[in-house]
């Protein structure tokens, strides 16, 4: 219930948090009025209550996105590739990281918004079958929490089943002898939560890399505590209900 909720734009979280945030917004508001001078009191029209942020942590420092994205652009500044292409990765978060020291093409079936940024280059298209590059093309690939999207149509996409498998099958192709393979994806008990994401056992992505050419060079894992687990057996991550695989493989 709480899922369909949020997909009318209703967080119950938030809102809770909301009703218990307004007592204090008032009281503040009254003694900041008492104590403003020189006509410097808020008027009803520009008032601008944001009454949750304080019992709001100072900032969020765990969870999949802030380990793989801080994860990932530590590795490719440290190999520091001619050529680095990104598919569907977050741009205001992974990608942004990466144009801090890099150029960075970057692929997605949605169109940019207008994005204007120095170093970053978008590719409009469905990436499930890479067909803009050659095989062995890339030097570095990175695709974090973005193949667990395909071929569900929440971004636009033909419904495809097999889009996923299609896709990783395609990084593989795409990747040159030698280069590096950066890889993210809800990892646990297999499903489909249609249409936001599907979940895959860690095994079943090394198998689809794996026998495509790959090999895993390094694993780690987010856990449902938030935090990187560096290092870890992909075994740590398989009975997880939901949980992410962060994947380094090389051809």
């Amino acid at each position: 219930m709480l899922r369909w909720a949020g997909a009318f734009g209703f967080d119950p979280v938030r809102f809770a948090l909301t009703l218990k945030g307004v007592p204090s917004f008032l009281k503040d508001l009254h003694q900041y009025r008492r104590q403003a001078t020189n006509g410097d009191a808020p008027k009803l029209r520009d008032l601008y209550p944001f009454v949750d942020d304080r019992f709001r942590a100072a900032g969020i420092a765990s969870g999949h996105y802030f380990h793989q994205d801080l994860w990932a652009a530590r590795q490719i500044y440290l190999r520091n590739p001619e050529r680095h292409v990104d598919i569907g990765s977050r741009v205001d978060g992974f990608i942004a990281h990466l144009l801090v020291f890099r150029p960075v093409e970057v692929v997605d079936i949605r169109p940019p918004d207008n994005v204007c940024i120095s170093g970053l280059t978008f590719i409009h298209e469905d990436a499930t079958e890479l067909k803009s590059f050659a095989d062995t093309e890339l030097e570095s690939i990175s695709s974090l929490h973005a193949a667990e999207h395909f071929g569900l149509g929440r971004y636009g996409d033909p419904i495809a089943p097999d889009a996923c498998f299609k896709f990783m099958r395609s990084l593989a192709r795409v990747l040159r002898p030698g280069g590096d393979l950066f890889f993210s994806m809800p990892c646990g008990r297999e499903r489909v939560e249609f249409n936001a994401h599907r979940i895959l056992s860690p095994f079943r992505i090394l198998d689809i890399f794996g026998s495509a050419g790959l090999n895993l060079c390094e694993f780690h894992a987010v856990k449902a505590d938030g935090n990187l687990w560096a290092n870890v057996s992909p075994a740590d991550l398989a009975n997880e209900e939901y949980g992410c695989g962060i994947f380094r493989f090389t051809k």
